[in-house]
């Protein structure tokens, strides 16, 4: 290095550039690539990065392409796929028109209904209007795909939209997935309504028939403001029905309402040889569901329904429900009407052009379902001067909203820590834990070493998430104890049915001296020690016309070290779990600190600090020539 002696104090930093110049710089970028992945743990960041380094060595890559196109094995092999799969397509759809699944004989067919609904508002103001609405009909117990028109538990049945335009064996589906209990779409609709029915203290066998009335999915898109399950009795007597209400927001609230048959058992026993007049369904339950912004969570619904078959089940004859709210000082509030308008179609006798002309003209009107309530609420808001009432937390008989990418991951690590507390304690213990916004994972029970060894003295616990918002909030409290009970009994993001066995399971113990696995966990981990605050209270319900409550956040003063669950965390995960649980509680608490608690501003500052380092990449000339 002329000009340079050997101890220069810039001899280093000239041998860095020359390094880079020399071809180690794609060595320094893959390096910084790596070290931002380690700390975002964003897929999408490499994916730029990596486009843009293409972009940089495209010169080398072009040409490569160039060659491997002009080969005649690549290009016969890209032709044969193109054939064979252009014939799969073909013959997808020849067999599509083809194919009838005929339900059991004695079973209904699956219809599809088009409709009408009415809202009429009584109180506090009058405003009624109305729209169509395209709903299905199908027999619960049967699966398959009906004509190709109606997909229900169909295993082999397309999952996105993009999926049902390229290979679409149907144009409307109904999956289990959507219904009751989050997931476990491999049972099915009949068998998830009998775990639902036994949740109720009610016997399936009592209702060993049921026709669902619902909102299909069309291109996998659904709005699903409510369904209706008809449950019948062995003689195929309407006896109840399972009102299941969606929210906006994700919430998930079924109703099982029973019918007092006394009254239709007399009719019908004295006209017996008559021709058998339609049954209507009359009942009336409490409501405890956060549905609508501009009514509250008290107060009670009304349903009139009349049997679709009329008490046979054999012939369609269209759906009649009226549901009504009642607030809780008895004033009617809201009237609404879901009533067939012309003929159901039976989807299992149609032909290929019948079937499209049905869907040019219907295809359109779910995705305007949602569009048309924007609409007629932003009237309400601003002409109507409603108040609105701000979404409560869920219940205990609700289910809740799907858990964001943060909350699951939390949610597993949180169930980690439960069973590592429960095997701990030194009580015969048996926890049942049933989580919120999955869909796949289901309760669990978690036994302590001494309910093996005392069955009979065994205390049985069972503990319920209502949102998934508790996982994100559990993990700012420095005590497990004082979070528990807080979301318990504050901010009711929590249900246990015993809580006084608590203390059992999280009352805190000594702890033995932590063993901090490497350095980056040992500064993550005194980061958010450093950032760590207790959570504000969750409010109840309010109005937009009440007043604002207190923005002041409590300060903890009290001295403490991590938190229990970040000990367990240290100590009995991997590598990768510990990775994945410092970044999730670092950004958050990051958020919360410095960016109002909007994880949309942080997420903003990453894209542009991508976007940066993309733009120094393409800066730099190809690093060989074009």
């Amino acid at each position: 290095m002329d000009g340079l002696s050997d101890d220069s104090p810039f001899s280093s930093v000239v041998f860095v550039a020359d390094w880079i110049d020399r071809g180690g710089f794609w060595l320094l970028v893959l390096l910084f690539t790596i070290l931002w992945y380690h700390v975002t743990h964003r897929q999408s960041d490499l994916v730029i990065i990596v486009i843009c380094l293409a972009w940089n060595l495209r010169c080398s890559i072009i040409p490569l392409c160039y060659e491997l196109a002009c080969s005649r094995l690549v290009l016969g092999s890209v032709v044969l796929i193109a054939i064979v799969s252009i014939g799969l397509q073909f013959f997808g759809y020849m067999w599509k028109w083809g194919h009838v699944d005929e339900p059991q004989n004695g079973t209904p067919s699956a219809y599809l209904i088009p409709c009408r609904v009415t809202h009429s508002r009584e109180h506090p103001k009058k405003r009624t209007f109305s729209y169509s609405y395209l709903a299905v009909g199908i027999p619960i117990g049967y699966r398959g795909n009906v004509n190709g028109m109606i997909s229900v538990d169909d295993p082999d049945a397309s999952t996105s939209w993009l999926s049902n335009i390229w290979r679409a064996r149907n144009w409307f589906r109904v999956d289990a997935a959507e219904y009751l209990e989050r997931g476990k779409n491999k049972l099915g609709l009949r068998a998830k309504l009998d775990r639902y029915l036994r949740s109720q203290d009610a016997n399936p066998a009592d209702y060993p028939h049921a026709f669902l009335v619902t909102a299909p999915k069309f291109l996998g898109y659904q709005f699903n403001p409510v369904s209706f399950w008809y449950l019948y009795s062995p003689d195929r007597t309407l006896s109840a029905v399972v009102v299941e209400m969606n929210n906006i927001f994700g919430e998930r609230r079924p109703y099982l309402v029973l019918h007092d048959t006394t009254d239709d058992t007399t009719r019908i026993t004295s006209n017996e040889g008559s021709q058998l007049t339609p049954v209507w369904m009359n009942a009336l339950w409490k409501k405890d569901f956060h549905m609508s912004p501009f009514n509250s969570r008290k107060g009670s619904y009304s349903l009139l329904a009349r049997d679709p078959f009329e008490g046979n089940m054999k012939v369609f004859s269209g759906i009649d429900i009226a549901l009504n709210l009642v607030s809780s000082k008895g004033q009617p509030k809201l009237d609404v009407r879901l009533y067939s308008e012309g003929k159901a179609l039976d989807t299992s006798h149609v032909g290929p052009l019948e079937q499209a002309k049905y869907v040019l003209t219907w295809f359109w009107v779910g995705f305007l379902t949602f569009p048309r309530m924007v609409r007629q609420a932003t009237s309400l808001f601003f002409y109507q001067q409603l108040h609105i009432w701000y979404r409560p937390e869920p219940l205990k008989d609700s289910l809740g909203r799907l858990a964001d990418t943060t909350e699951a991951k939390l949610e597993l690590v949180f169930r980690q820590y439960l069973r590592f507390l429960v095997e701990q304690s030194t009580s015969p213990l048996s926890v049942t834990y049933v989580p919120s916004g999955l869909l796949e994972s289901s309760e669990e029970t978690f036994n302590s070493p001494g309910a093996a060894s005392h069955p009979e003295q065994t205390e049985c616990l069972k503990i319920k998430v209502l949102t998934p918002v508790f996982y994100s909030r559990f993990v700012h409290y420095a005590h497990d104890f004082e979070a528990i009970f807080c979301e318990l009994a504050e901010s009711c993001t929590l249900w246990v049915d015993q809580p006084e066995t608590l203390p059992k399971i999280f009352l805190k113990k000594q702890s033995p001296p932590l063993h901090v696995p490497s350095f980056m966990d040992y500064l993550y981990f005194k980061t958010i020690q450093r950032l760590r605050r207790r959570p504000a209270r969750i409010t109840r319900p309010m109005t937009s016309a009440g007043p604002v409550g207190s923005t002041t956040t409590p300060e903890d003063v009290r001295g403490f070290r991590i938190s229990p669950m970040d000990a367990f965390v240290l100590q009995n995960s991997s590598q990768e779990t510990r990775a994945s649980y410092r970044s999730l509680l670092a950004r958050m608490f990051v958020t919360d600190r410095v960016f109002f608690g909007v994880p949309a501003i942080i997420d903003a500052l990453l894209l542009s600090g991508v976007f940066g380092v993309a733009s120094w990449l393409l800066s730099f000339d190809s690093v060989t020539p074009c």
